[in-house]
């Protein structure tokens, strides 16, 4: 059973000199059971009483829960007993931990709502609402550990991700497909219920028919997510395998004329010389002389655009920062969006970040809306039947800086160090330390903006 220090008054008060539990009830349960729940430990002792609280507070934890018509607060109760019939040390210590979780069976089964008779041997059998019978076979596979919910150590495993926000939001969606998927298919919600790969491939056969509107390429981002928790499970051996591994949905290929493109000489001269607010004027030209991301370029601060270079945060598989050399038509506006600005100061405070700490959208949300409504706008566009964007979009400006700096005949090693690519080949790979600033240079020297 857990312990609690000889000090810890958590749970506890002093009532004519012993010590008692008490736990404060919900403001909407007062009706029902009073402002506080109370329960006399009869000893003056804080280290004994420490000893003795914790079956009482699950009892009342329990007794809050069904009250509330609550099952994920009852699924805590459980854990917590589970957890106290590991670390019980002691017969005495079982013997409680056994008593508080019989106490509890007892208190959710409530009062009976008739009695069975068999016809043979003509015994009685007391019978209670099924609801409350199907709440106490769930609390006991959890005590036993037969019934992990899915979710139970979800958000342990979030807190130890080191992932985009996009990333993230992707992780709490495929969770949520998988228990909505268990509740169609009359599955318990559980790890065991995903005891093989079967079971898995199963979820995976049902996605598109349970999100039509998402592309194989979306649903098999969530299976790789799944897969991705479940190996963390795994490693903490609370799972056998990872059953979500080589679970992929088939993806139609694409005819040539339907893969997303750079934008075209025509497109860049309606988007650079369009009716468009400076920022996004600044944003695009920035863009297309250095091949960078969204993301990276909104997020740059003073301190990122010294000494002739942009600094631009890691993307994708980037294992660290990456060096840009700032071409000469970018010179005005750099000089323009840092002048009698602090170190940290965004050179973007057009797109702030998100205000809420616990949102998981890049700061890059709006400044991504904000240009494809001006995209459409100036008519620049390539919509398809079945594709979920156009086949030109933000991402365009890369592909043209690519493009422009392999039709200027720029060494494709270079071209894919400055857009931060993975260079191929072992010798560049593996060994070489990457180009030099000034080779890089000539790279975005060499991409020059439409007249």
């Amino acid at each position: 059973m857990a312990k609690s220090a000889a000090n810890d008054r958590q749970y506890l008060e002093q009532w004519r000199g012993k010590w008692r539990v008490s736990m404060s009830v919900p403001k909407a349960l007062h009706g029902r059971l009073g402002t506080r729940l109370k329960h006399p430990l009869n000893t003056d002792s804080l280290a004994i009483a420490n000893q003795l609280k914790w079956p009482i507070v699950n009892e009342m934890k329990a007794t809050i829960a069904q009250a509330q018509g609550s099952g994920t607060d009852l699924r805590a109760v459980a854990e917590e007993f589970r957890r106290q019939r590991e670390r019980a040390q002691t017969d005495e210590e079982a013997d409680e931990v056994e008593t508080a979780i019989s106490v509890t069976k007892d208190m959710l089964l409530g009062k009976r709502v008739g009695v069975d008779v068999d016809p043979r041997t003509g015994e009685e059998s007391e019978r209670f609402a099924p609801e409350n019978e199907k709440a106490i076979a769930e609390f006991s596979k959890i005590i036993a550990g037969r019934a992990t919910p899915l979710d139970s150590l979800h958000k342990q495993y979030m807190g130890q991700l080191t992932v985009k926000p996009r990333t993230r939001s992707d992780d709490l969606r495929a969770i949520a497909l998988l228990q909505r998927w268990c509740a169609e298919k009359g599955v318990d919600a559980y790890l065991q219920s995903f005891p093989t790969r079967r079971s898995a491939v199963a979820f995976a056969d049902d996605l598109q028919a349970m999100e039509p509107g998402l592309s194989p390429v979306t649903l098999n981002k969530y299976l790789r997510r799944l897969s991705r928790y479940w190996q963390w499970l795994e490693k903490r051996e609370e799972v056998p395998s990872d059953v979500w591994k080589g679970v992929v949905l088939p993806v139609p290929e694409q005819a040539h004329d339907e893969k997303e493109r750079p934008f075209t000489e025509e497109e860049m001269k309606k988007l650079l010389g369009g009716d468009a607010p400076q920022e996004l004027h600044d944003l695009m030209r920035i863009a297309a002389l250095t091949g960078c991301r969204l993301d990276p370029i909104v997020c740059l601060r003073v301190r990122d655009c010294e000494n002739g270079a942009f600094l631009f945060k890691p993307q994708k598989k980037e294992k660290a920062a990456r060096l840009c050399p700032i071409h000469s038509s970018l010179t005005e506006i750099i000089e323009r969006r840092t002048k009698d600005k602090a170190p940290d100061d965004p050179i973007f405070p057009e797109w702030p970040a998100p205000q809420k700490s616990t949102s998981n959208r890049e700061r890059s949300f709006k400044t991504s809306n904000d240009f494809t409504a001006y995209r459409r706008k100036v008519g620049v566009a390539d919509e398809r039947d079945g594709r979920r964007r156009s086949l030109v979009n933000f991402h365009s400006f890369r592909r043209w800086f690519i493009t422009e700096a392999e039709r200027a005949d720029q060494p494709e090693s270079l071209i894919a160090a400055v857009v931060g690519h993975k260079r191929g080949g072992m010798t560049l790979g593996l060994y070489s330390a990457g180009p030099k600033l000034e080779q890089a240079r000539r790279v975005v020297e060499a991409v020059k903006l439409p007249r």
